[in-house]
């Protein structure tokens, strides 16, 4: 079992809440901000910290606009966020076994 390594695990990415919100946007492209409390049934507060951090990360991107002068907040995945998740789904697999083929 020499290939298992935890310290592989990007800790950014680890938690259930950010885990979640780069699994959504990697199949969504784009989600607003009541779609992804909704899908990953979290509260606004939690789901803002969450993707605070994935910004800080620069694994997210944030965009603020109105419509219908509401407030409107979509996330995306940047690039570095693609490779990001890439890499820990890899980790992932390393650790339970399964080798990429």
């Amino acid at each position: 079992m020499a290939a298992f390594d935890i310290g592989k695990l990007d800790e950014v990415i680890h938690g259930r809440v950010r885990l979640g919100i780069m699994a959504y946007l990697a199949n969504a492209e784009v989600a607003d901000f009541t779609e992804l409390k909704d899908a990953l049934q979290t509260t606004q507060g939690n789901l803002s910290v969450h993707l605070r951090k994935l910004e800080e990360a620069r694994y997210v991107s944030i965009e603020k606009s109105f419509l219908d002068r509401k407030p409107l907040t979509r996330a995306r995945l940047t690039r570095a966020g693609r490779k990001a998740f890439a890499a820990y789904l890899d980790a992932m697999r390393k650790l339970v076994g399964e080798e990429q083929g």
